[in-house]
């Protein structure tokens, strides 16, 4: 699959303001309710709403911007705790999803970083009616491999997003939603690593990356 920069920053821009518009939505409609109620209890309850909203809004907005931005810095390496409270405020917000960080290494190269963040939210988007997300890597010193498992009662990984993930899609399977997956391949590819993605089983899928250090 081949994209130009340019259709790739829309594809990207679209992911980001479709995400983003759930918890933006709320703190407009809870603004509302709050300039036409009176009733001390709902006033607070509008309240506990906007805080809710505010802060899955900042959460989403510190995880994409080290999962497709420029955080971490202009180094080689990030701070794994950097990438690790991204996830969690990322995945926290759904109160269905669980995370399990199996992470040891203190630092790994930013894009290992930033591939491990976009199979997150791909994994995360896998559970349907919640679960848990298990994240693990090792790094050596020939490559750096991720790991994660996604576990719940229901499984759905739409066809477009496994091929891209994988190499495998052409053109047609550029959209919005598979922005994550598409740079997931890129980075991984430019690595000369590659990338696996399982068939559910026992109501369990596994993502793999591994990208070469050059």
């Amino acid at each position: 699959m081949t994209i130009s920069p340019v259709d790739f920053a829309s594809l990207l821009c679209s992911r980001l303001c479709h995400d983003l518009l759930s918890p933006v939505g709320a703190l407009n409609n809870g603004l509302e309710l709050l300039n036409d109620e009176t009733d001390p209890d709902m006033r607070a309850r509008c309240l506990e709403l906007l805080n809710e909203s505010a802060r899955a809004s900042a959460n989403k907005l510190k995880f994409f911007r080290l999962a497709f931005g420029a955080a971490g810095g202009f180094g080689e390496r990030v701070d794994v705790r950097e990438a690790r409270q991204a996830v969690e405020g990322l995945l926290g917000d759904n109160k269905r999803l669980q995370l399990q960080w199996m992470v040891d290494e203190p630092e790994l190269p930013k894009s290992a970083v930033k591939v491990l963040l976009n199979l997150a939210l791909i994994a995360g988007d896998t559970l349907v009616r919640g679960g848990t997300v298990t994240i693990g890597t090792e790094e050596t010193p020939d490559a750096t491999e991720i790991v994660l498992r996604a576990e719940g009662p229901r499984i759905v990984l739409d066809p477009d997003l496994r091929a891209t993930l994988t190499g495998a899609a052409g053109d047609e399977s550029a959209t919005p939603r598979a922005a994550a997956a598409f740079l997931v391949q890129a980075l991984v590819s430019e690595a000369g690593g590659s990338v696996m993605v399982s068939e559910p089983v026992d109501n369990s899928l596994l993502f793999g990356a591994a990208l070469p250090h050059r």
